[in-house]
């Protein structure tokens, strides 16, 4: 088992781990497999957990979309894996999304890539493994890695 630096996980990191037609499947799971070993620390937020639930049930978004109960039979096993902890947002996350926003300022659904920013900045987390690297990659104070990516 690989061992993987502390960091928050993306949606889409979750999504690939589900669909074995993805060319980056492998990856995604290999990430996730290294959250096997307790010591790990990756972490996810209910924003993402919110958004792979959104992605995954939606024949517009996945080409094979999943019911209801397969969506949380897929979030209850990331859930299980000992290494993978819920990252709490806490009320100040607010404050700082509203200076990302200021600093940054986007429309429609890239508001939640500047929440999850946010959420990282007051937790003190400055690594995130997501393949969305240029949505990210404005923050200079991130570490934006790829699963497998050299």
């Amino acid at each position: 088992m690989m061992s993987i630096e502390p960091g928050i996980v993306d949606a889409n990191i979750l999504v690939y781990a589900v669909d074995a037609d993805s060319p980056h499947h492998a990856a995604c799971r290999a990430l996730l497999e290294a959250a096997r070993d307790p010591a790990a620390r990756l972490y996810v937020t209910s924003q993402v957990l919110c958004e792979f639930y959104s992605v995954v049930t939606n024949p517009r978004r996945v080409a094979a979309a999943r019911s209801p109960d397969e969506a949380l039979d897929a979030l209850a096993a990331f859930l299980n894996l000992p290494g993978i902890r819920v990252l709490s947002t806490p009320a100040r996350a607010v404050a700082g999304w509203m200076r990302l926003l200021r600093r940054r300022p986007v429309i429609g659904g890239d508001v939640f890539d500047l929440q999850l920013v946010a959420t990282m900045q007051v937790s003190n987390i400055h690594r995130i493994y997501t393949f969305n690297t240029e949505d990210f990659a404005v923050f200079s104070e991130l570490l934006v890695l790829a699963p497998g990516a050299k």
